[in-house]
């Protein structure tokens, strides 16, 4: 059984190749009369885009989105909507001797061993290039929560973390590393330029928070908030981790110290802490949604590494074409859309079950 569409009433499916003539994702479940259109889908998209500075891939591609149904006069149906992004900047060729042996670190054997066949073009649906369809589901999955504001950042890229008494959200869309501390983006060009010329690749941990989540969205043990994220994320390429609230951190504090005691508010509980991510027994609780997510260094790279052939013959791989020296960078706006298309889902979740 193949499994490509995520979601229980917000429901996406992604289509496509990393090296075929486009790819995509059909949204279903979206509620009808929501304003959107190309223009709306565009902005998202952009930030992921590859070629937009030395520290990506140089494949250029414009990711121009085309909506071909599920919109009519600038506002959603309520039928599935059908999103396209052509393919325009392939190069087959780089791939020859991807062909003949497997890469490391990468699907291309876990693939083979499961199908018996492989796309071995850029890896197929294995690819990063897939969470271009996964930005444009994302983009409408935003305007079913617009009472929500999501944004993620990179923390840390190569081990080297941002200074929190430094962090600057304004900074975050004024350089390429999505970095909210001025200081450790200067540092992370000298490190991710170092890794590129040296033909190899950094992991990077990314952040991301969600305001304006109101409490009450998720549900109890089988469809909890957490582990839908937890999901979504994991199912991102490259992926390796995922933490919500202090995670791991959590499993070293005591019981007091871990607590997130809370005090009467105007409008509710007013929290004194958010260890838990803004998550309890799998439901909101009306504080900021915060989880971080581990991006593994690519797997494509130019250094020779050990490895065997379609035969089982010894062999060396050193992967030749345009790949991402540090695929954690791109992958902010994916994590963000991630986020989006789960609570989106909960939202409308919520609202069958509860009113």
């Amino acid at each position: 059984m193949s499994y490509n569409t995520f979601g229980r009433v917000f429901r996406f499916t992604t289509w496509g190749e990393s090296h075929g003539p486009a790819l995509g994702a059909v949204v279903d479940g979206c509620p009808p009369g929501l304003v959107l259109s190309e223009s709306d889908i565009q902005p998202f998209l952009d930030k992921r885009r590859p070629g937009t500075s030395r520290f990506t891939t140089q494949r250029r591609e414009p990711d121009a989105v085309r909506i071909l149904s599920g919109v009519f006069e600038g506002r959603t149906t309520g039928t599935p909507i059908s999103l396209m992004i052509e393919n325009t900047d392939q190069r087959s060729k780089d791939y020859s001797e991807v062909a003949k042996a497997y890469r490391p670190g990468h699907a291309d054997y876990a693939y083979d061993a499961k199908y018996g066949f492989r796309d071995y073009r850029g890896g197929g649906r294995s690819s990063a290039r897939e969470t271009a369809a996964r930005v444009a589901a994302g983009a409408v999955a935003r305007a079913v929560i617009p009472e929500v504001t999501i944004t993620a950042w990179v923390e840390s890229i190569g081990g080297d973390r941002i200074d929190p008494a430094k962090f600057d959200a304004n900074e975050i869309g004024n350089n390429p590393f999505f970095c909210p501390d001025r200081e450790a983006a200067r540092r992370w060009e000298k490190l991710v330029d170092a890794a590129r010329k040296a033909g190899s690749s950094l992991g990077a941990v990314v952040t991301c928070e969600a305001t304006g989540v109101p409490a009450g969205w998720g549900a109890p043990l089988y469809a909890k908030l957490d582990s839908e994220l937890a999901a979504a994320c994991m199912s991102i390429n490259a992926v390796k981790g995922v933490e919500i609230g202090d995670g791991f951190g959590a499993a070293a504090l005591s019981g007091e110290a871990n607590a997130d005691p809370m005090r009467p508010g105007t409008d509710g509980p007013e929290f004194l802490a958010n260890h838990a991510g803004g998550i309890a027994g799998g439901i909101s609780t009306g504080q900021p949604v915060r989880l971080r997510v581990a991006f593994k260094p690519t797997s494509s790279i130019l250094i020779p590494v050990e490895t065997v052939t379609r035969e089982g013959e010894a062999s060396e791989i050193a992967t030749k074409g345009r790949h991402d020296p540090c695929v954690g960078i791109r992958g902010v706006p994916v994590v963000e859309a991630m986020v989006a298309l789960v609570l989106a889902d909960q939202k409308l979740l919520h609202r069958a079950q509860c009113g």
